[in-house]
């Protein structure tokens, strides 16, 4: 009789969380494509502790693992730092997807810190988008959230928090393709006559940028010498005509080199056979 009624309760324990979960999930993807109707919409965000009018920040998690009960987990322990009212976290298209209030601090440190202890040190990067006030706003965090994890992927970025903020150079260089195009082209293009291609003198291009400008640093993530490094970049600059040590080129080349990892260029070149 008590097992009975012990399992009774346990199967509606689960069958009101897994509601729970269908209204929250139905509730933030309405709440980030802004489909519901507003006065229905603002009476469900009323119930969640979110002012559609105030201002809210996005974070986006991508994780290979992310679960239903890792996304409790990391709701309540969210919730139980920054304030129920302040947080709605929630499993949305397979990424964790944070709705926080605009005015806080140090989320995304602490959401970073809550998937470390869930899932180790690997597998998994958050993006935090910029604060922005109403509805709009809201989808306006997502997308900025999303697409730095987006170009976080493409340029090889491991931080495990990104702030969309500091990426804006990015969405600049894309919204021109065509323009992005021809400098990756225009720049780098003579790259592709090289023995082995244009994908080493790249790598090299990008380490180097990446450790800012330091010979030894770069020659030592490269396994290679010092002086191997260097007559790859002379080899650039007779190439192309843009050397990174000259002040007055480096910014274009950075440019060209950043604009090629976006577009994932050179498609298909030999990644091999340069000295």
């Amino acid at each position: 009789m008590v097992v009975a009624a012990l399992d009774g309760y346990l199967q509606q324990t689960r069958a009101e969380l897994a509601r729970h979960d269908t209204e929250r999930t139905a509730f933030v993807n309405d709440l980030l494509t802004g489909r519901a109707e507003p006065g229905s919409l603002a009476e469900r965000a009323h119930r969640y502790g979110i002012r559609l009018s105030a201002t809210h920040t996005v974070l986006v998690a991508r994780a290979s693992r992310l679960t239903a009960d890792l996304i409790h987990r990391v709701d309540a322990a969210l919730a139980a730092r920054f304030g129920e009212g302040n947080i709605l976290t929630t499993l949305r298209e397979g990424d964790l997807v944070c709705i926080s209030a605009g005015g806080l601090r140090g989320i995304g440190a602490e959401l970073a810190h809550l998937l470390l202890a869930e899932l180790g040190a690997d597998g998994w990067q958050v993006a935090v988008g910029r604060p922005h006030p109403g509805l709009h706003g809201l989808a306006t965090s997502l997308d900025e959230a999303r697409n730095a994890l987006d170009h976080a992927a493409k340029l090889g970025f491991t931080a495990p928090v990104l702030n969309a903020a500091d990426l804006l150079v990015f969405p600049v260089l894309l919204r021109d393709r065509d323009a992005i195009t021809d400098l990756v082209t225009t720049v780098l293009g003579p790259l592709t006559t090289a023995r082995g291609g244009a994908q080493p003198y790249l790598d090299t291009l990008t380490v180097l940028f990446d450790n800012q400008g330091n010979h030894t640093a770069t020659a030592r993530q490269m396994h290679l010498s010092v002086r191997a490094v260097t007559y790859r970049l002379d080899r650039i600059h007779h190439l192309t005509g843009y050397h990174p040590n000259e002040a007055t080129q480096r910014f274009t080349l950075h440019a060209a080199v950043l604009g090629a990892r976006l577009l994932g260029w050179p498609d298909g070149a030999a990644a091999a056979g340069a000295p």
